[in-house]
Parts: structure tokens; C-alpha cells; sequence
């Protein structure tokens, strides 16, 4: 059993400055958490800020922090840092990630490499810092995607890197079941943020639209509640991937 509340709670959120990200950290804040923002590049250190803002205007400690995830002593510092500001962590939230859509036999090694890095590696490390430094009873959350359960092209190297993060989710499951702390992977559809629309004509948006109910993609707002959900009274969902995507495809 667990506390079915995030009131005192520290969280922390990779990515976690702007679009989904910065949505949970918001809605943590909300609910009583502390909560620490992990953000990767110069040019999202305004959208960190604000989110920041936001936090702390909610009455609870927020920090901020820079790095590249795909660099495994960065997660480490990571862990290691927002500890140090606001408390041993408790949810562990990861929506880091990059889509590209490419054919395979136009897709470079260097694309590959930083698809993986990304998408894969980073994640590795960040449920393996999770699983060393998360309190008993925690939660660790990954988001994937909805291309796991597709049958399509262009996407080889983002649903490819995403999809070892469902083995990932399994054996930490098992490994950090001892300590009661659950492991889950969200997999929503396609999101309505800029991550979406670089890769896609404007056909293929009302394509993917048609596939999911209302005609409508999935937005932020629909997939912020699950998180909130696996890191409270969901807590004995672990091990699985939860397709959110209104109808878009499933297994």
C-alpha cells in the first residue's frame, strides 16, 4: 500500500520545462508536490523558468536543472542535485524524447545514433538512477509512444528507440518490486505540440486526427491526469504500457 496523495511529495521531471512536461510539473505543484525541473537545451531555459515560476507560485519548492541525458553521469548529477534541493525523490517522470520521420534507406548512422541515444539510452540510465535513488514506494513513469502498437513507415528510428523502453519498464518492475516501487511506460497518440507537426504534412495531421475520437489528436491535457494517476492511487499498475490514445491503435 502506498499514499494515495502527491501532498509533500518530491517529484522530478525530465523534460520537464514546456509541453507535457511542464503540464505535470504544474499540476504536481498544484497538488502539493515539490517538485524538480530537468530541461536540455539553452533555448528551453525561458520555458524551464517560467515553469519554475509556476511551481514555486504554487506554494511548494521547485529547482531547475541543464543536462544532456544521453550522458549517463548527467542523470546521475541529476538525481544527485535535485535531491540536494528539494528532498529525496519519490516520482520519477521521464518525457524526454525526439521523433524523426525518415525513410530507412535515407536515414544516416548519426541519425541513428542520437535517435537511440535519446530515446533509449536515456531512459535506461534514467530508470536505473531511479531504481538507486528513489524512496520505497516510488514511482518511475516513462513516456513512449503509441507507435508501439503501429504498423507504419517513416518512424523506424523513433518507435525503434522507444520500444526497448517497454523491456526496460518490465525488469525494473521486477527488479524494483521488493522496495514497492512501481515502473510504468504511458504511450500516447499523436501529440498536438510542435514536437508533432516539424515531421508531418498537413494531410498526414488530419490522417492521424481521423484515427483518434472526436477527430482530434491527443493533447497534454489528457495524458498529465494518467501520470498523476500511476504516481497516486495507480501505484498497482507496474511493469505495463498504458496505450493513451483516444482510439488510435492498440495491440
Amino acid at each position: 500500500m502506498t499514499e494515495h496523495t502527491l501532498a509533500g511529495k518530491n517529484v522530478l521531471i525530465a523534460a520537464g520545462a514546456k509541453n507535457l512536461g511542464g503540464l505535470i510539473a504544474r499540476q504536481a505543484a498544484e497538488a502539493g508536490a515539490n517538485v524538480a525541473i530537468h530541461y536540455n537545451s539553452d533555448s528551453t531555459r525561458p520555458d524551464a523558468e517560467r515553469t519554475l515560476a509556476a511551481v514555486e507560485a504554487a506554494g511548494v519548492k521547485g529547482a531547475m536543472f541543464q543536462g544532456d541525458l544521453t550522458v549517463p553521469a548527467n542523470v546521475e548529477r541529476l538525481f544527485a542535485d535535485a535531491e540536494a534541493a528539494i528532498g529525496k525523490i519519490d516520482v520519477a517522470v521521464n518525457t524526454v524524447g525526439k521523433v524523426l520521420r525518415k525513410p530507412i534507406v535515407e536515414t544516416t548512422e548519426d541519425e541513428y545514433d542520437s535517435m537511440f541515444d535519446i530515446n533509449s539510452k536515456a531512459s535506461y540510465f534514467f530508470i536505473k538512477e531511479a531504481g538507486r535513488k528513489l524512496a520505497d514506494g516510488g514511482k518511475v513513469i516513462t513516456i513512449v509512444t503509441s507507435l508501439l502498437a503501429a504498423f507504419t513507415g517513416g518512424y523506424s528510428t523513433y518507435a525503434g528507440g522507444k520500444s526497448p523502453v517497454e523491456h526496460f519498464t518490465r525488469a525494473a518492475a521486477k527488479e524494483f518490486a521488493e522496495r514497492g516501487i512501481s515502473v510504468t511506460a504511458i504511450a500516447p497518440g499523436p501529440m498536438d505540440t510542435p514536437f508533432f507537426y516539424g515531421q508531418e504534412t498537413p494531410e498526414r495531421v488530419e490522417f492521424h486526427k481521423s484515427q483518434g475520437m472526436g477527430n482530434q489528436l491527443t493533447k497534454i491535457e489528457d495524458i498529465a491526469p494518467i501520470v498523476r494517476f500511476l504516481a497516486t492511487e495507480g501505484w498497482w499498475i507496474t511493469g505495463q504500457t498504458i496505450f493513451a490514445n483516444g482510439g488510435y491503435t492498440t495491440r
